[in-house]
């Protein structure tokens, strides 16, 4: 009980910051015995209170991001509510094998952000255009790529966070801690849906304490890591999400 209480607080910190927490809580309740779907399940219930506090305590940062969260927020609900039909119908392993392929273009993406969105600003400017603006091609892309996200964690959660990270950085001319905030909410979204589809559909497959241990340490979690990672320069946060992704990279693999 401790020890997954203890996952939890580290999950709800790292969701809050960097979105992989599910690489500890997973892990940890697997090495305890629980079987990989109960895991996935009960994790992305008790997760839930993790991305409330989190995304309430970056609540500052979502300012000014609704033009675009209209479109991207129904694209996580649909896609979340998508792979969630997918975990509870496929083989698990099925799309387990994709992720360390997908986490590893993600964390390319975070790393080459800057460069992309630095020469979209350059051609922004060369067009006579305001930097921060956002074309149609690139709406559906962020769209298309917060829908596929949506199906990722919907499925399997694990490191949702990176990879809006990266699509929303490659994509829009904005800063580290809002592109997070949005990641946050988004993130928090999935899990609800996720978790209302495993409860409605397969509510004697998941282990309510254990849901119930990760959901309290991840509240905490989640209030800690919104609290000390808005003190984050857009490098250090950088740096964390690649160090973290790849931790969690080794641990998929090895797991």
């Amino acid at each position: 009980m401790i020890l997954i209480a203890l996952a939890g607080v580290g999950a709800g910190a790292i969701n809050a910051v960097v979105g992989s927490g599910t690489l500890i809580t997973f892990p940890t309740l697997v090495a305890l015995g629980y079987p990989p779907v109960t895991a996935t399940m009960s994790n992305a219930v008790g997760l839930v209170a993790g991305g409330v506090s989190g995304t309430w305590g970056y609540r500052r940062e979502l300012r000014g991001q609704r033009g675009r969260l209209v479109w991207q927020i129904p694209a996580s609900i649909v896609g979340a509510g998508f792979g969630a039909w997918l975990l509870l119908h496929l083989p698990e392993k099925v799309f387990i094998q994709v992720v360390p392929v997908l986490l590893i273009a993600a964390l390319a993406l975070v790393v080459v952000g800057p460069r992309i969105q630095a020469w979209a600003r350059r051609r922004a400017e060369a067009a006579g255009r305001s930097v921060d603006h956002v074309s149609v091609g690139r709406m559906t892309a962020l769209v298309a790529a917060t829908f596929a996200v949506g199906v990722y964690g919907g499925y399997f959660t694990a490191a949702q966070g990176i990879m809006l990270i990266a699509a929303m950085g490659a994509l829009l001319p904005e800063d580290m801690q809002r592109m997070n905030a949005a990641k946050n909410l988004l993130s928090l979204l999935v899990n609800i849906v996720a978790a209302v589809a495993y409860t409605v559909v397969a509510f004697d497959r998941i282990s309510w304490a254990a849901a119930g241990l990760i959901a309290v340490g991840s509240l905490v979690g989640g209030f800690l890591g919104a609290h000390y990672g808005r003190r984050l320069s857009p490098t250090v946060l950088r740096v964390v999400i690649v160090v973290v992704g790849l931790i969690g990279l080794f641990r998929l693999l090895t797991v």
